[in-house]
């Protein structure tokens, strides 16, 4: 199991923060292009950071704790952390600007 707690934690926030979208309206996902734009800089940043002090021995995954899956040097688990984290953030954020302006205009 801890080789999938990872992926766990992740899918864990991705169902939790979806009623943001579904059920309160944070209309994230139904702007792909802009959610895109959003997410673009802080993976290829965070990537790079990753890569860069693992590289360096500063960082690094135990094989015990990811599923073994990598893309571009990275366990998937962690580029998929930069894509989750953020689009959980905007998520709440846009629910939270958008309860925040309808409470100004009453």
């Amino acid at each position: 199991m801890d080789r999938w707690q990872y992926a766990a934690v992740l899918a864990a926030c991705v169902v939790i923060t979806l009623p943001l979208e579904v059920i309160l309206g944070a209309r994230v996902y139904r702007r792909p292009a802009r959610l895109a734009l959003t997410l673009v800089p802080v993976v290829v940043v965070f990537a790079v950071w990753d890569l860069l002090a693992a590289r360096r021995g500063h960082w690094w995954w135990s094989p015990d704790q990811v599923v073994g899956v990598h893309l571009a040097g990275l366990p998937i688990e962690e580029l998929l952390f930069f894509l989750v984290v953020p689009i959980c953030a905007v998520l709440t954020y846009e629910v939270l600007g958008s309860r925040r302006e309808t409470q100004r205009g009453r």
